[in-house]
């Protein structure tokens, strides 16, 4: 008599390539979150045994890691450093740039290359719209690295008014996060622009020292507190041929 369970696939077998199935397709896209041990064993009525080793397939199989107290993510396995970000997302915008390339397995390096008090306001045009911040204003001009190659040359102007003393903190960090932790601010809304620039080699603020035209992102962004507070400025370039950008079209915030 033949044992019908001979060349049964394990059920932590099955349930992780299902999972790898969605990371292929893109229905999972890098940086994402895997769902959970207690997800996996709702969603398939599992034992928490079968679960973590779903979960530890997917990871010894490259397509995810786990990061401790915060989940399994997707990781980034396109040998050109092609990443998504999602514009209109308060959620990713909280992630921030260092720890969104740590949940795709990138290592995330930063050079400041200025950080200073303005005394003076600043203002920028976003979406047909003047928005202004009173001085005094930190401003924090950085490169930001993922395994040494420059993807994104980042400017940023933050309300002292509503932060103060925030240019005491490092420029490693989410500032979303310090505006909602440290200072108590709930975020309501983000508006942004995206634009396409080619950028000369001889340009006097090409930093990304490529010696060709390179096509680059140009992303303005305000962040908002309450019903007009302006909290944050920001211009930054993206590396064009690094970089796609999802759009979300009706963001909810939930704080």
């Amino acid at each position: 008599m033949k044992n019908p369970n001979k060349n049964k696939t394990p059920k932590f077998i099955a349930i992780s390539e299902q999972v790898i199935d969605k990371i292929i397709s893109g229905e999972l896209l890098p940086g994402d979150k895997v769902p959970s041990e207690n997800e996996l064993i709702h969603t398939f009525g599992v034992s928490n045994t079968t679960a973590r080793k779903s979960l530890l397939e997917i990871e010894s199989r490259g397509y995810a890691q786990r990061i401790k107290g915060k989940g399994t993510f997707v990781l980034n396995k396109t040998g050109d450093y092609h990443l998504v970000r999602t514009l209109g997302s308060i959620d990713a915008t909280r992630r921030g740039f260092d720890e969104s390339l740590k949940v795709e397995g990138f290592e995330p390096k930063t050079i400041v290359l200025e950080k200073t008090v303005l005394d003076h306001g600043v203002s920028a045009e976003i979406s047909g719209k003047n928005y202004i911040i009173e001085g005094p204003v930190l401003k924090v001009h950085q490169l930001r690295y993922a395994d040494d190659m420059l993807l994104k040359d980042e400017t940023k102007y933050i309300s002292l008014k509503y932060c103060p003393k925030i240019n005491r903190l490092s420029t490693e960090l989410s500032y979303f996060k310090v505006y909602e932790d440290k200072y108590k601010l709930k975020i309501s809304d983000i508006k942004q622009t995206l634009s396409a620039i080619i950028l000369p080699p001889e340009d006097g603020d090409n930093n990304f020292d490529i010696d060709y035209p390179l096509p680059v992102f140009v992303l303005d962004s305000v962040v908002i507190s309450g019903k007009a507070n302006v909290l944050e400025l920001e211009k930054s370039l993206y590396r064009g041929d690094k970089y796609k950008f999802a759009i979300i079209a009706h963001p909810e915030y939930k704080g």
